[in-house]
C-alpha cells in the first residue's frame, strides 16, 4: 500500500493529526499528504524551514544547536520534529533536513545525506539515510521514507 493512503487511514482511525517540518524537501512531504482528498481530517500543517533562521523562528530550534551540530544533523532533525509538535495541535510530526545536491556535500555529509526526526505522542525517533541519485531522486526518496517510517512508528 502506498504510504499516504495507509498513513491517512492509520491517523484517521486514531483521530490523530500530523504536521511536517521540512528543509531539503521544501514542502514536498506536505504536498504528498495534501494531494489526497480528505487530508484535512488528518493533516494539520506543514512548516518549510529551509534556512537556519527559519528553523529557529518557526520551530524553536536553538541557533546554538545548529552552530554546534550543523543544520544537517540528528540533533537538528529531532529538534525540528519536536518543534513542529510544539507549534501545532498534533499527535505526530515528521522532520527532514539534508543535502539534496547537486552541491553542498562534504566528506562527513555527502550529497544524499538526510536526517529524519519523528515525534509520536512525545516520543522522538531519528534516523540518518544516504540516498543515491540526483536532487529530484533524493527528495522523492526522502518523502517516501519520511511517511513510510512515520506509519511504522504509530502505535498498534
Amino acid at each position: 500500500m502506498e504510504p499516504v493512503p495507509a498513513l491517512a487511514q492509520a491517523l484517521s482511525a486514531r483521530g490523530w493529526m500530523m504536521a511536517t517540518a521540512e528543509s531539503c524537501t521544501g514542502g514536498l512531504i506536505a504536498a504528498a499528504c495534501t494531494d489526497m482528498a480528505g487530508s484535512s481530517r488528518w493533516f494539520e500543517r506543514g512548516f518549510v524551514s529551509y534556512s537556519n533562521a527559519a528553523k529557529s523562528e518557526l520551530l524553536g530550534v536553538p541557533s546554538e544547536l545548529i552552530a554546534q551540530h550543523g543544520a544537517v544533523s540528528e540533533a537538528v532533525a529531532r529538534a525540528m520534529a519536536a518543534g513542529a509538535a510544539a507549534h501545532a495541535p498534533v499527535q505526530a510530526s515528521v522532520a527532514v533536513t539534508g543535502i539534496a545536491g547537486p552541491d553542498g556535500g562534504s566528506p562527513d555529509k555527502p550529497v544524499g545525506t538526510v536526517w529524519f526526526g519523528w515525534w509520536v505522542q512525545g516520543q522522538l525517533h531519528s534516523e540518518r539515510m544516504l540516498f543515491a541519485g540526483d536532487r529530484a531522486a533524493v527528495r522523492q526518496a526522502t518523502v517516501a521514507h519520511a511517511l513510510t517510517r512515520l506509519l511504522a512508528l504509530l502505535p498498534a
